[in-house]
């Protein structure tokens, strides 16, 4: 039912999707560009209207009293990113207790400018042995962008640049520039 009402929710906002999705497998979705708060809620509400449980990692803030258990509800789980933690194995981890198990995160991790893109999702997909799928909210078009998924090699520089190659085509909320993705050290050459 509640995926009903949001596929006429989101119709009736004037978003369409574009592309296809299997939902039958597991994946680290990326969404973006991340510009606005209404991300978040065109986000959800596209999500709900899939039809199928992804999950979503936030900032630990969006956990606490009083709408802490609504995030829960919706299939978050809170990141306190002042902490040094292991998020990538801990991610990982649950794609193994899971098969069916979806992860949607925001690479830029803020919706402000960015002059580099975070990571951590690419190692979450290549630890878990799952596909990236690219998702655009494309505000220009009022279009959901399915992308068709990548399998990551472990060629980190070469695959983050074709994902970004894609979410220049996808018009934010509020414009920006996506920029080119280059390995900052060694340590994430594995």
């Amino acid at each position: 039912m509640l995926n009903t009402l949001c596929a006429k929710l989101l119709r009736l906002l004037g978003w369409t999707f574009e592309g296809q999705f299997d939902k039958t497998q597991p994946c680290v979705m990326i969404v973006g560009p991340h510009t606005s708060n209404w991300d978040f809620i065109i986000g959800i509400i596209a999500r709900s209207a899939l039809g199928t449980r992804i999950h979503f990692l936030g900032k630990h803030q969006l956990f606490i009293a009083p709408w802490g258990w609504l995030f829960r509800a919706m299939g978050g789980s809170p990141v306190d990113r002042r902490k040094h933690n292991n998020l990538v194995d801990a991610a990982a981890q649950l794609f193994q207790q899971d098969p069916n198990y979806k992860l949607a995160l925001a690479p830029e991790g803020t919706r402000s400018p960015v002059t580099r893109w975070k990571s951590g999702f690419y190692h979450i997909a290549v630890k878990a042995q799952v596909d990236i799928v690219p998702v655009g909210l494309d505000f220009g078009r009022k279009t959901v962008v399915l992308s068709p998924p990548l399998t990551p090699t472990g060629n980190i520089e070469t695959e983050m640049n074709q994902l970004m190659d894609f979410y220049r085509t996808i018009t934010g909320y509020r414009p920006k520039e996506i920029p080119n993705y280059q390995l900052s050290s060694s340590t994430e050459r594995h």
